[in-house]
């Protein structure tokens, strides 16, 4: 099986994944599927949901309230699962919609809990990962409640940054995004508006551009210190690998 599947990459992090761990891995991937923008993956309340791999494509998770408003929860990026907390909780507590085209692979239940039968190690390696993704999230909670908006945009671009170098898509010079301005505020409690005001600023004084689908780092060590962006709840894959 190709090792540079962001899959592969990323639960290569933190385990020395051997033949047959990379072999029921290849299995898993018998079950493609795609999914275009504006159609939906997974619908907020939808029972007996299935999870997925994101094979390619960005996609973001979301929760609607009862007026209509929607709060964009993180975004999910090649190698990242999607809604595999249904498959213990029987049903989605989040919708999860395709930003781009993507392709994913479906993992039902039964192939979950034959990996935590197993697998062991792979199982060590998922929840590792579901560990580091988890803690994104309560940094986006601190990014909304605790940083202002220039910090919370810049910590927010560092944090895209290392996920994607995690699984091969990203570097300290920067990477390829397909977030619009309206997403960014969406998940950053911002208006547009603010958004783009920021970029500006964080462009003029020489730390990233982000312009034409592409954030580049003009000086990647002044944003992490602007930003005050520790990277040790990500780090601790190379860590921990055994």
């Amino acid at each position: 099986m190709d090792k540079n599947i962001p899959l592969i990459r990323k639960l290569g992090a933190f385990i020395a994944l051997s033949e047959s761990e990379l072999s029921f891995l290849a299995s898993l991937h018998k079950r493609r599927r795609t999914f275009a923008v504006g159609s939906d993956l997974v619908h907020q309340g939808q029972p007996d949901q299935a999870a997925y791999v994101l094979d390619s494509g960005w996609a973001c998770s979301y929760k609607l309230l009862e007026n209509g408003q929607r709060q964009i929860v993180d975004f999910q990026i090649p190698g990242d699962f999607l809604g595999l907390r249904s498959l213990l909780l029987n049903v989605s507590d989040h919708g999860i919609e395709p930003v781009t085209d993507i392709k994913v692979t479906k993992i039902c239940a039964t192939d979950f809990l034959n990996a935590l039968e197993h697998t062991p190690r792979l199982a060590t390696a998922v929840l590792w990962a579901m560990s580091c993704d988890e803690a994104t999230v309560v940094e986006r909670l601190v990014d909304v409640g605790r940083r202002n908006s220039t910090e919370r945009v810049a910590h927010f671009l560092l944090e895209l940054g290392a996920r994607l170098t995690l699984v091969g898509l990203g570097s300290t010079d920067g990477y390829a995004c397909p977030l619009t301005q309206y997403l960014l505020a969406d998940a950053l409690g911002l208006s547009a508006v603010h958004v783009n005001r920021v970029l500006r600023q964080l462009r003029e004084e020489g730390m990233v551009t982000f312009q034409n689908g592409f954030v580049d780092f003009d000086n990647y060590d002044q944003l992490v210190n602007f930003a005050g962006f520790e990277q040790s709840y990500m780090d601790k894959a190379g860590q921990l690998r055994y």
